[in-house]
């Protein structure tokens, strides 16, 4: 087991773990193309982790990005270990990258090493698929009587399969917006200059990736949790390009005239077809520009013969209105009995339960002012970091 703590070997790593993700099951979340970007933009006050196992050859066979942040809560050190990529860019469905078949061998391997480093206090592996083999080890991995823990929901993945004879026109039969969706689309045919624009290469993606920055801007009041920041907009302009070298983003911009009035960042990995997000002029909210350029990606995702559209985490009604599956992700936390993280763990759900109560207690508009202020001050922190 070796571990990668300087940067230039994480870039280094990049041929070898494109071929690793390729023979896997792990998403694009676990790419190279996705952690290496986040961790130049986004994670800069983390350090490397990355655990790997070779085989006797010196092949990769597997491994799982990690990093070590050192917090402080009321005065005290804690090093949380966790997952490349766990914070404020929406990553979905991290885990170790194994070959297929070995991911629960990888997994222990990898686990059995963390157990006996003594350099972290938490460990905590957020957005773990539940029937993922590295959940599953992990919980066993790290079992009393020399470690506690817990495990929770993180978050519900609505998602939408398909038979390789779907046609987007049964499928749409099945939805609950079929009817909205034809009537909106028909009034913007009617418009001059109507048209749904498709981005995918590489050299032309510059225009359509600051359409979605104002747009989603836009839709959210600057306050999304999806895109916040100068730090986590320069780590998309560089997973953008990087994701796009091997053909698996896509943009959509529905256009009236030249004003671009929606917009959907998406990625595709293997045969799904991943919504990343979405923006769109709050002015032409009536217009329901937002649900015919969802529509048209359902189109697009169907035709090109994908298995499957996901719309990630968040169960809000638009997603459920088009899609009627689901997927959990779950978090687990552990630390060693009697030690720093055991107090951290206590302290830190004390906390929590503190802001629970006060959010409950406090009108909506003061709770919405709070959270506001906290994205404010990450975008004041990013600003200052660039400068």
């Amino acid at each position: 087991m070796q571990r990668i703590s300087d940067p230039i070997a994480f870039a280094a790593l990049r041929a070898e773990w494109d071929e690793l993700l390729d023979s896997s099951e792990s998403g694009i979340f676990s790419s190279w193309q996705w952690l290496y970007p986040w961790f130049c933009r986004v994670g800069r006050d983390r350090e490397l982790r990355i655990l790997t196992a070779r085989d006797e050859s010196g092949k990769l066979i597997g491994l799982m990005p990690l990093s070590l942040e050192r917090r402080r809560l009321f005065g005290r050190a804690v090093r949380r270990l966790s997952f490349l990529g766990d914070a404020r860019v929406g990553s979905e469905y991290l885990g170790v990258v194994a070959p297929r078949g070995l991911e629960a061998a990888v997994a222990a391997q990898i686990a059995a090493s963390i157990r006996a480093d003594g350099d972290w206090d938490v460990l905590e592996l957020r957005d773990l698929p539940e029937e993922s083999p590295t959940f599953a080890v992990f919980r066993e991995a790290f079992r009393e009587p020399d470690f506690g823990g817990r495990t929770w929901q993180r978050a519900i993945c609505p998602y939408q399969s398909f038979a390789s004879s779907e046609t987007f026109e049964r499928f749409l039969r099945t939805t609950s917006r079929r009817d909205n969706y034809l009537r909106r689309r028909r009034w913007l045919e009617q418009q001059i200059g109507y048209r749904i624009e498709r981005e995918r290469d590489p050299d032309r993606l510059t225009l359509p990736l600051a359409e979605f920055f104002r747009l989603h801007s836009l839709r959210w009041e600057g306050d999304s949790d999806g895109v916040v920041g100068s730090a986590v907009e320069g780590f998309h302009r560089d997973a953008v390009q990087l994701l796009a070298e091997r053909g698996q983003v896509r943009f959509y911009t529905l256009k009236v005239g030249d004003r671009a009035l929606a917009s959907v960042y998406a990625i595709v990995h293997r045969r799904k077809f991943i919504f990343y997000q979405s923006g769109y002029d709050p002015q032409w909210r009536q217009k329901s520009v937002g649900l015919v350029l969802l529509g048209d990606t359902f189109r697009d995702c169907i035709e090109s013969g994908y298995q499957e559209y996901d719309f990630l985490r968040g169960t809000e009604p638009y997603k459920l209105e088009w899609a009627t599956q689901q997927r959990r992700t779950m978090a687990l936390r552990v630390f060693r009995i009697g030690g720093v993280g055991e107090w951290f763990d206590r302290a830190e759900r004390a906390a929590a339960a503190a802001r629970k109560f006060i959010q409950g207690v406090l009108p909506d508009r003061w709770t919405e002012r709070i959270r506001t202020r906290r994205r404010r001050e990450v975008q004041g922190r990013d600003h200052g970091e660039d400068s």
